[in-house]
């Protein structure tokens, strides 16, 4: 079974937590940086005292100091899980590990905006694969001691056989069959991603967005478990 992860992609915090207040089932949420840079700590704190497990979906990419720095901070507040780039660099991810504590550090490999040619772009290549990219990424955050990937539907199933069970794999990009994909090129559903190995799935959209958003977050649950393995 893959836990839903409910990306909390508000503007504001009281927002944010007026959709919890719908989600009974909730046990995951991801906090992102627009709406820690608007509200700070505080919300994080909040939802920890509602009994949340919070996913701060941050993405680090700095010098090893100062994302050890900010990896203590979220371990402190009582984060459960984090993110940091891979593209950092295995000492950048190594020194972050070493600051997290019971923090379970996630390194994002290859955005689900990116598609091979925005990719190549980015990182000054003409040829790029992004399964590939993925899989050498992996290498690399496995190496420096992570707890495990972020990834796309796409690559979730090359990632679980190349790390074995032990590795978190957290999927955003999840999308009911038929749904509108928005601004994510590579997606999957609910149950098509736990099958594959994921662990977490993050969702929004389709979620927010809903007229009764605990009813889809009930299904997306069923989903999750039947497809897990």
């Amino acid at each position: 079974m893959a836990e839903i992860v409910v990306a909390l992609d508000h503007p504001t915090g009281d927002e944010a937590l007026a959709l919890v207040d719908r989600l009974p089932r909730a046990r995951w949420v991801k906090v992102g940086s627009v709406l820690f840079t608007r509200e700070g700590p505080a919300l994080v704190e909040t939802l920890r005292v509602r009994g949340l497990e919070v996913f701060l979906d941050l993405k680090w990419h700095d010098i090893p100091n100062t994302v050890a720095g900010a990896v203590r901070s979220a371990a402190a507040l009582g984060a459960a899980m984090a993110t940091l780039h891979t593209l950092g660099g295995r000492e950048m991810m190594a020194a972050a590990r070493e600051a997290a504590g019971s923090l379970r550090l996630v390194g994002v490999t290859v955005l689900t905006s990116h598609d091979a040619a925005s990719f190549g772009q980015a990182v000054g290549r003409d040829a790029v694969e992004i399964g590939t990219e993925a899989l050498r990424l992996a290498d690399e955050a496995m190496a420096a001691g992570l707890a495990g990937l972020v990834c796309s539907p796409a690559e979730v199933g090359a990632l679980r056989g190349r790390l074995g069970k032990g590795a978190l794999l957290v999927v955003p990009g999840i999308r009911a069959a038929g749904a509108p994909a928005d601004d994510q090129r590579r997606t999957a559903s609910a149950g098509e991603a736990a099958a594959a190995g994921a662990t977490h799935l993050v969702v929004g959209r389709p979620i927010t967005g809903a007229a009764d958003p605990g009813a889809v977050l009930d299904r997306l649950v069923a989903e999750a478990g039947a497809g897990g393995r």
